[in-house]
C-alpha cells in the first residue's frame, strides 16, 4: 500500500497525515475484502528497508501501529477477524510487541478472514531465517541435506500457514514487489495502479478483481484454474 506521502503532498497535507490517512484506509479495504469473500489478506506495513527512511518518520509509522492496534483490536474481534503478524519483531518497543501478542491471541479462533500484517518483514529476511533454522537441523543432525525439498522450505517460512497468495495489489505507480514475500510471489498475479493508497477506494478494489477475474492462471499446465486469496502490498 505505497504513495501516502505523495498523496499528502498531492493534497497539501504533511506526511505524517499522509500515514494517518494511509492507516485509516486499512480498515476501510478489508472490511470491503470480508464482505466480498475473501478469506486471506496480507498487508505490506513496514518493511525491513523501512528503518532507513529519518527518524520522526519511522518514530510515527511506530506510534500509528500501535495507536491502529489499540483502535481497532475490538472491531476485528467482533467481525470474526483473525489477526497474527509475520517479520522479525526484535526491533519493535515491546509496548508495540505486546500489543502484537494481545491481538493474535485474542482473535486466533476466528476464520472469517485471515488478516495477516508484515512488519519488520522482507522475503530475503524469511529466505535467510529459514535457512538459518534449516542449517541448525542439518548440523544437529535432525535434517539430511538429500531430505530437504520445496515443502521443507515453506514450512520455516514465516508465511508457512498461509496459502500462495492469488493476487498482489500495488498502489503508488511502482512496478516491482520490493522484496516482499519472494518466495510466496511464484505464481502469483500482479495488479498494479498509480494511485496512491489512501486515494484507492472501493471501486478501484472491484476493478483490481474484476482485472483479476478475466485472467487465466494454468500454473505451468493447460488447465486454468482460479483461486480467491487477495494480497496487499504495503511499503
Amino acid at each position: 500500500m505505497d504513495g501516502n506521502s505523495r498523496w499528502a503532498e498531492q493534497n497539501d497535507l504533511s506526511r505524517d497525515e499522509g500515514h494517518r490517512r494511509g492507516a485509516k484506509n486499512v480498515k476501510t479495504i478489508a472490511e470491503y475484502c470480508a464482505d466480498w469473500g475473501v478469506r486471506y489478506l496480507t498487508l505490506f506495513a513496514f518493511s525491513t528497508e523501512n528503518w532507513n527512511r529519518p527518524k520522526d518518520e519511522v518514530d510515527v509509522l511506530i506510534q500509528l501501529i500501535g495507536e491502529t492496534l489499540d483502535n481497532e483490536l475490538d472491531e476485528l474481534d467482533q467481525r470474526e477477524t483473525r489477526v497474527q503478524f509475520i517479520g522479525d519483531r526484535s526491533r519493535f518497543p515491546a509496548s508495540i510487541q505486546r500489543k502484537m501478542l494481545e491481538c493474535e491471541l485474542k482473535t486466533a479462533h476466528h476464520a472469517t478472514l485471515v488478516l495477516t500484517i508484515a512488519l519488520n518483514y522482507g522475503g530475503r529476511w524469511d529466505l535467510t531465517q529459514a535457512m538459518q533454522t534449516i542449517a541448525e537441523g542439518v548440523k544437529s543432525g535432525l535434517v539430511e541435506p538429500s531430505e530437504i525439498d520445496e515443502a521443507t522450505i515453506e514450512r520455516h517460512l514465516s508465511t508457512c500457514n498461509l496459502p500462495p497468495p492469488d493476487l498482489c495489489i500495488r498502489t503508488g505507480g511502482d512496478r516491482r514487489v520490493s522484496n516482499f514475500m519472494l518466495w510466496d510471489f511464484a505464481y502469483t498475479e500482479f495488479y498494479f495502479t498509480n494511485l496512491y493508497w489512501p486515494g484507492f477506494l472501493k471501486d478501484d478494489l472491484y476493478l483490481a478483481f474484476s482485472d483479476f477475474e478475466k485472467r487465466k492462471r494454468r500454473f505451468g499446465s493447460r488447465v486454468p484454474e482460479l483461486t480467491k486469496q487477495v494480497l496487499v502490498e504495503h511499503n
